[in-house]
Order: structure tokens, then C-alpha cells, then sequence
């Protein structure tokens, strides 16, 4: 590997890593990315590394989102746990199961998340709650267990994924959602971290710079999003859904094999 592929895998990162601090979505780019720069590594060795750097950004992120959102831990934490060995399952999965029987459905999700938030303009503008403490606490374990196997065994959008369920099922605005979010990303992204290096499959030359920058972005992305507010997130958020249908769209439909 030359020093010019690690700048840019660098580079490739620092954007992600500010790009899911807002709403979800650093996979998009720092995945493709990785894969292109580094085609001479086995595809599981790739992601097993980029965990890394998705993990760094999405700590720093949360730091500083903590520091101005308030969280629930009670309910955080037994999510936190859900989403943790869900993730390592998917993992797990993804080493025995292809997952591109999935893009298509996943494709057509896409397509309904991206015209109802347009056309719903004050989606995820406020906190609203309607659910009794019974129903927001199963919502909650829901969300966690099938976004922390969706995270595990698939990836990209994962963040964008958790923001739309938060604000869909619990009523929080899109700044309560994005913060929340990213406890669970910390715990999905250990979750398959221990698993990738129960496997041996981290590069760490490659993982800690680009771990750097991440987290450098991270911090970037969170301070802009809590500083513009809900309005902001959801223009970036759709946005990110907008990238994430052409994605999975190439995926599903024209990629081969």
C-alpha cells in the first residue's frame, strides 16, 4: 500500500466520519472507497478494518452530542446490549449468507422513506410522544434488535435506518433521534468489531489513521448538526437517503454477481 492510497482512505474517512455525525450514512462513502483503493484485500478484511474508523467517528460524535442532548440510559442501555450481540450475529451471518437477496426490498423501503419525509414537512421537527412507557420500551427493543443485525450483516445506512425508526416509532424530533443513534452505532460497530478480530480480520496500519480522521469528522459533523437544529438534519438527511436509494439501487439491479 502506498502513502498516497493511505492519504486518501484518510481523506475518504475524515468525510464520512462528518457525514454520519448528522444523520447516518459514512458507510456510503468510506466503504466504496475502501474497497476501490484496496483491491488486493479480501472484502471481509476490509469491512473487519473500517469498523474501526466507523467507530472512533461515531464515539467522538456521540461526545459531543451528550453534551447538549439529554438520554434516556435506562432504555438506552438495555438497547445498547440488544444491538451489541444482534450485530455480532450479523456479522456472524454475513460469513455464511450472501445479503444481496435483500437490496431489493431494501431498495423499495428506500424509495417510501425518502417520499414521505419530503412530503411530510415537519417530520422529525418535534418531539412528540403518544405511546405508553410498555409500548415505547417494546418499540425500542425492536429497533435494536433488527437494525443492530441489519448493521452486522449489511451496513450502509444503518445510522439513517435508526433515525427514521426513532422519529417513526418514538415521536423524537431528529436531533433526539441522531443522538440516540449513534449509542446504538458504538455498539453495533463493537459488536462486529470483537467479531472481525475473533477472525483476525483488522488491518490496525490501516484502521488507526483512518480512525483519526473519522473521529475528526465525527466531532465536525456533530457540532454543525447541533448547531443548526432539526431543519438542517432533515435537508441532510434526505439527502443521505437520496445517495443511499442510488446505492443499493446499482446494487440491486445492475451490479452483477
Amino acid at each position: 500500500m502506498t502513502t498516497i492510497t493511505l492519504v486518501l482512505l484518510c481523506l475518504f474517512a475524515l468525510a464520512a466520519g462528518f457525514v454520519d455525525a448528522i444523520v447516518g450514512g459514512g458507510g456510503l462513502i468510506q466503504t466504496p472507497a475502501s474497497l476501490v483503493l484496496l483491491p488486493q484485500l479480501p472484502v471481509a478484511t476490509v469491512i473487519g478494518s473500517l469498523k474501526i474508523p466507523s467507530f472512533t467517528g461515531t464515539g467522538f460524535a456521540t461526545i459531543q452530542y451528550l453534551k447538549k442532548v439529554s438520554i434516556p440510559w435506562g432504555r438506552m442501555s438495555l438497547m445498547c446490549i440488544t444491538a451489541f450481540l444482534s450485530a455480532f450475529a450479523g456479522s456472524e451471518t454475513l460469513t455464511l449468507v450472501s445479503n444481496r437477496y435483500m437490496k431489493p426490498i431494501i431498495f423499495l423501503v428506500l424509495v417510501l422513506v425518502a417520499i414521505y419525509t419530503y412530503r411530510k414537512k415537519n417530520f422529525g421537527q418535534h418531539t412528540h410522544r403518544t405511546l405508553t412507557l410498555f409500548q415505547e420500551n417494546g418499540y425500542a427493543f425492536g429497533i435494536s434488535l433488527v437494525m443492530g443485525f441489519y448493521d452486522g450483516f449489511i451496513g450502509p445506512g444503518a445510522g439513517s435506518f435508526l433515525i427514521l425508526a426513532f422519529i417513526a416509532l418514538l415521536g423524537l424530533d431528529f436531533l433526539h433521534a441522531s443522538a440516540q443513534a449513534k449509542l446504538i452505532n458504538l455498539s453495533t460497530n463493537l459488536g462486529s468489531i470483537l467479531l472481525f478480530a475473533l477472525k483476525s480480520a483488522i488491518i490496525w496500519k490501516i484502521a488507526i489513521p483512518m480512525a483519526i480522521c473519522n473521529g475528526l469528522g465525527g466531532v465536525l459533523g456533530a457540532r454543525l448538526a447541533i448547531a443548526k437544529g432539526n431543519r438542517f438534519i432533515r435537508i441532510f438527511f434526505l439527502g443521505i437517503i437520496t445517495l443511499t436509494l442510488l446505492r443499493f439501487g446499482y446494487d440491486a439491479f445492475f451490479r452483477q454477481g
